[in-house]
């Protein structure tokens, strides 16, 4: 297990949300934390503490007011740790390259290769093609629905058809490098990890799995080791000390160093 970080930006500010209240419409969402300082203060900060592998997300669409100054944070984030960080956010074949010229490691895909709620496989190639299996990552993000996750799109807003299965996980690990999933009903909530969905992964574990939503306290990372038999990396939001929580970072580094 590794610890990968986060710098989530929303209206323009590096911010702390919970994922299920997100709004496109009047960028609204119910915030827990947002910081004093900028994205590439962190991303700084996490270039100096060598963790690298965390993700940058834009949660406003390209067509929102604020998308000039979620972009430009991002792309300042970018700069500041050259390789290390990974971006997601309205990723499609015209605007990947620039954010991987930017300096991002990889890509994070997700809505583009959804329309009518099912996956469309001509994109992803399109843009494995454009950029290279190496620097793509796919995010299938999930909610629980009538005891199926089915993986949720659009910043969250919209639940597709298609479930998370291991079959699904086996055709999908062609194309890219890594997998991000946030389970969304308990993003932001700091109430506990879905237990459930991290043994799933646990139990697949062919390529790099990051799993988001819930981390609470250190009885939540030792869970999540357990439940994904130690193949997960993971992020914490709202918990983490930097975000307004009560998880202190660098012990947080320790315990997750120590527990390899």
């Amino acid at each position: 297990m590794e610890f990968r970080p986060c710098i989530d930006i929303h209206n323009g500010k590096v911010r702390q949300i919970v994922g299920g209240s997100l709004s496109d419409k009047n960028n609204k969402a119910d915030v827990n934390f947002t910081a004093d300082q900028d994205a590439a203060f962190f991303a700084d900060l996490y270039k100096r503490r060598g963790i690298r592998g965390g993700h940058i997300i834009m949660l406003n669409p390209v067509s929102s007011e604020y998308y000039r100054e979620t972009k430009e944070q991002a792309l300042a984030a970018l700069g500041s740790f050259p390789g290390g960080l990974q971006i997601g956010g309205g990723i499609n074949p015209d605007n990947a390259g620039e954010f991987l010229d930017a300096g991002a490691s990889h890509v994070i895909l997700t809505s583009y290769v959804f329309q009518g709620g099912r996956i469309h496989y001509d994109r992803i190639s399109r843009l494995k093609e454009k950029v290279g299996k190496e620097h793509l990552v796919l995010d299938l993000s999930c909610r629980l629905i009538q005891g199926e996750y089915r993986i949720v799109t659009d910043r969250w807003q919209n639940v597709s058809e298609e479930i998370i299965s291991m079959e699904l996980l086996d055709i999908l690990a062609e194309s890219c490098d890594e997998f991000l999933i946030h389970a969304v009903d308990v993003e932001g909530r700091t109430e506990g990890i879905e237990r459930e969905l991290a043994a799933f992964l646990g139990n697949w574990g062919k390529i790099p799995i990051t799993y988001a939503g819930g981390v609470h306290d250190f009885a939540d990372l030792k869970l999540l080791k357990e439940s994904g038999k130690n193949r997960l990396n993971v992020t914490i939001g709202s918990a983490l000390d930097l975000f307004g929580g009560t998880m202190p970072f660098e012990e947080v580094l320790a315990y997750i160093a120590n527990s390899i």
